[in-house]
């Protein structure tokens, strides 16, 4: 049995209908709303919520991996009640900026987590994603409305990943021997920038959606209105402010790991075009 955390999520729900399609299994998806959960068929969903450990239970009941993103919930009281359940391997998805910005406060909570996994006497996989595609979901709103997207550091380019390839990688080290005690930096295939990210949004839509870049101080004025001034910074450094070699670097490890090229932001951008318009 494989327990997929977080299942109707970006990774989750990419993650259930790839396992599913190579015939992994059997398979649960752990969602706070399992009644209105649309898994493919032979996928069992189960509720519960990560606020809650105790209302893991059932879920892990006779599971064998699991999947868990990090940070969402008591992580320390997740993987204890996965060890108590004889949960054997655990795939956890942290951040590349473990690696990039060790000093920020979310790079040393994601590397604390880490370290929790390794010493749970469980097996782990780490995956540590760079900046997600999925992102870019916030400026939806501004696009619908025909309103300019605003973004800080315009020009700056990270191999932003697509969450099915992250899901991929997944799916591998889930089902397939040689993926226990690794961590591996996941990166898209080639960067991308602020301002090509609307320019493929737009090609998408075939209409021209409107830019402009803004200063670091307007962003972080709206973003710490939002999640905090700490917060705040901590993604504008790793989105611009604070680029580093090893943050700006395109890995090969998807291709490494699946077989597959990784997968360009422009064909996330075509996939999730309808929800721009």
């Amino acid at each position: 049995m494989i327990l997929v955390t977080g299942a109707t999520g970006n990774i989750g729900s990419a993650l259930l209908k790839e396992l599913h399609a190579h015939g992994a299994g059997p398979l649960r998806g752990l969602t706070r709303h399992a009644a209105q959960a649309a898994f493919p068929e032979e996928v069992e969903p189960v509720q519960g919520d990560f606020a809650e450990p105790a209302s893991l239970k059932a879920a892990l009941e006779g599971v064998r991996a699991l999947f868990l993103v990090s940070r969402l919930g008591p992580d320390a009281d997740i993987l204890e009640a996965a060890r108590q359940a004889g949960v054997q391997h655990v795939v956890l998805v942290s951040s590349i900026t473990a690696l990039t910005h060790p000093h920020l406060v979310p790079a040393q909570e994601n590397l604390a987590v880490e370290q929790l996994l390794k010493e749970s006497g469980m097996a782990w996989t780490i995956l540590r994603p760079t900046q997600f595609a999925s992102n870019t979901l916030m400026w939806a709103d501004s696009v619908r409305e025909h309103e300019t997207v605003l973004a800080p550091y315009a020009d700056t380019a990270l191999p932003t990943i697509h969450p099915a390839d992250i899901a991929s990688v997944a799916r591998v080290a889930l089902t397939e021997p040689g993926h226990q005690g690794r961590t591996y930096a996941l990166t898209g295939p080639e960067p991308v920038s602020a301002r090509r990210q609307v320019e493929a949004i737009s090609a998408a839509l075939g209409r021209e959606v409107p830019f402009a870049g803004i200063s670091r101080r307007q962003a972080h004025a709206r973003m710490a209105a939002v999640f905090g001034a700490e917060a705040a910074d901590a993604v504008l450094d790793v989105t611009g402010g604070d680029v580093n070699d090893e943050l700006l670097a395109v890995r090969d490890t998807v291709t490494q790991v699946t077989g597959a090229p990784a997968r360009p932001f422009r064909q996330w951008a075509k996939e999730n075009a309808a929800c721009f318009r």
